[in-house]
């Protein structure tokens, strides 16, 4: 039989061996058809750390899907889970559920709240948000929140909520959650029915957190708004190599590294990390910091940071001053370890706050009060190493694959005794972004100025037309990317020209501070230099668009008589003859150089519609 004919064979084995149990509440049994049960991935490490007594029997009337499965190794679908919810919320007045949004194919997206206060939160405790499901096969926190709010409401734990109060989000991509099959993460363990990475859209929401194009990331930024979180986990699952730990989780400005909120990253790292690697290990977990392989096919040529962006939740969560941890959970490790690990994390993290939190809340309000000149901006990985990590490896073999033609790496499960140092690259700004007093969309803009209020950025809007002094921006030679990323083509401009225009705006424009506690995310939105703008998403075609032409029966006489009046401009001409040859032998070049100084060019053409006050 042909491979791509017994390929589709097993799958059409496997699906239907699969696809009946998808449907019930029931977690389906494991398929049997091999090589599609993952036997492919790196043994894992034997665990059997104490957060398993955290774990509930399958008798238990609030046993959860995840719990009981003999395996521990199944998340329920998205029905089955809001059904359990709803018990619960039934059950509990500590518990309660809040729809924030609905999906762009139709399911609600809900939270589930856990507080002694009732419908209205008392200000003075803090709030923490757990996110789960932003990448619906990484669904750890929903199912450590379930279990975690099972044991608030009756097993307990209801002293948790005397000091803080929990909103927790168990998926946040509910339509991507509801694309599952046993094929979507192949190179994690479990849970073994996961869902999809994108959205209906086919939009990966962790790269939307400033553009706010999605449904999904809009509502949650409104939750956001309502309720003010303290401290804001987004609960992932990793990708890439193989090591000993089983919870890494990072923030922007860890071990002193640059952020956009200095004073609470501080906190993070003085306060919350050691409080929290302590707890995770006397449960048995390892936790370690957030880091990523330099090389995916040499384990031990580096790390790095991933990237510092603010279309990522812990970049967004820097420049927004909302603290903002993100976990990824080893994707190698059993789904049942990182699971515990989660619910670990989501426990402690309450004790911290209900402790802490005033100091934390503090850190934030000075950091909201930072109006920085300059802006650092372009994050890079930079091309050395700034210094070097301890890291707790697995040991590996090169083994001869017949199928690459070469030696590939083969994870042996076995935790490498002797620590290895390897070599450690952060992201360094490559721009750094003066801060104006305020920007000027025009009215016609109202796609762009209703992303910024969704943002909760503050704005004055203008009920008649105005005319303003302002600094306009003409672009220099912007590139249009070559292809399709995140349902945009994005656009770059490195070189600005500065231009002083009295610009009437119309009636609906606004005028944009950047005196405010999110000034820093105007700057990075509205400079078009900046690439999370909404300019370098693609979102401002219209001024790549010249308009009026003039042919060469026309310009060739006017560049004549340009040429014997401007003594100036016939050097400058003749020097760029001299200088760049192609630009000689081309006719329609030179005169288009002629034209472009007319009063007859263009003069919107590469012209930033979005104005500075300065």
């Amino acid at each position: 039989m042909r491979p791509d004919r017994f390929v589709v064979a097993a799958l059409a084995v496997l699906v239907c061996s699969v696809s009946p149990a998808m449907s019930q509440s029931q977690p389906p049994s494991l398929p049997n058809a091999a090589p599609w049960d993952q036997a492919f991935l790196p043994p894992a490490p034997a665990w059997d750390g104490a957060s398993k007594a955290l774990l509930r029997d399958a008798s238990d009337p609030w046993a959860t899907a995840f719990e009981a499965d003999p395996a521990h190794d199944f998340s329920p679908n998205y029905v089955d889970t809001r059904a359990w919810f709803d018990r619960l919320d039934q059950a509990s007045g500590l518990i309660r559920i809040e729809q924030f949004g609905i999906s762009p194919e139709g399911r609600p997206i809900y939270a589930v709240i856990a507080s002694k206060d009732g419908a209205t939160f008392d200000p003075a405790k803090p709030v923490l948000m757990i996110q789960a499901g932003i990448h619906p096969g990484e669904i750890d926190g929903k199912d450590a929140g379930m279990m975690l709010l099972r044991d608030i409401a009756f097993y307990g734990k209801d002293a948790l909520l005397d000091r803080v109060n929990l909103i927790l989000i168990p998926i946040l991509s509910v339509d991507g959650h509801e694309r599952s099959g046993p094929y979507s993460r192949p190179n994690q363990r479990g849970p073994r029915i996961q869902g999809w990475r994108n959205t209906a859209t086919n939009q990966n929401l962790n790269r939307d957190y400033l553009k706010l194009d999605q449904a999904e990331m809009r509502a949650v930024r409104g939750l956001i708004l309502k309720y003010r979180p303290d401290l804001y986990v987004d609960v992932h699952v990793t990708d890439g190599m193989d090591y000993q730990y089983d919870v890494t989780y990072g923030f922007n400005g860890e071990n002193g590294t640059f952020s956009r909120s200095p004073n609470a990253s501080a906190w993070l790292d003085a306060t919350f990390k050691p409080a929290m690697n302590a707890a995770l290990e006397a449960e048995g977990h390892i936790p370690g910091e957030l880091v990523f392989g330099q090389d995916d096919d040499d384990p031990k040529a580096g790390l790095n940071d991933g990237g510092l962006g603010e279309r990522f939740s812990n970049g967004w969560g820097a420049a927004a001053h909302v603290p903002t941890i993100l976990i990824e959970n080893h994707s190698l490790k059993p789904h049942e370890q990182r699971v515990l690990g989660a619910y670990v994390f989501i426990e402690e993290a309450l004790r911290l706050l209900a402790d802490q939190g005033a100091a934390l809340r503090a850190a934030t309000e000075r950091d909201k009060a930072l109006r920085p000149a300059e802006i650092p901006a372009n994050f890079e990985q930079e091309d050395t190493p700034s210094s070097t990590r301890t890291f707790k490896g697995i040991r590996y073999d090169m083994v001869d694959s017949a199928a690459s033609g070469r030696k590939e790496i083969r994870w042996l499960g076995q935790p490498d005794p002797e620590p290895w140092a390897l070599p450690y690259y952060s992201s360094q700004p490559t721009l750094t972004l003066n801060r104006p007093a305020a920007y000027w969309v025009p009215g016609y803009r109202s796609d762009i100025i209703e992303r910024l209020k969704a943002h909760g950025i503050e704005m004055e809007t203008m009920a008649a037309p105005r005319t303003v002094g302002v600094s306009m921006l003409r672009l220099i030679d912007p590139k249009l990317a070559t292809r399709a990323n995140e349902g945009h083509i994005q656009t770059s401009v490195e070189t600005v020209e500065v231009e002083p225009r009295d610009w009437i705006f119309p009636a609906g424009s606004v005028r944009v501070s950047t005196d405010q506690p999110l000034g820093d995310i105007v700057v990075l939105l509205l400079e078009p230099q900046s690439s999370e703008s909404f300019f370098a998403w693609g979102m401002f075609p219209e001024v790549l668009s010249r308009v009026e032409y003039i042919e060469p029966y026309a310009i060739a006489p006017l560049a004549d008589r340009m040429l014997a009046a401007e003594p100036a401009l016939k050097a400058e001409f003749e020097a760029k003859l001299a200088a760049e040859p192609d630009f000689a032998a081309d006719p329609h070049a030179r005169l288009a150089w002629f034209y472009e100084r007319t009063p007859f060019y263009d003069d919107r053409y590469l012209l930033y519609p979005v104005a500075r006050e300065d």
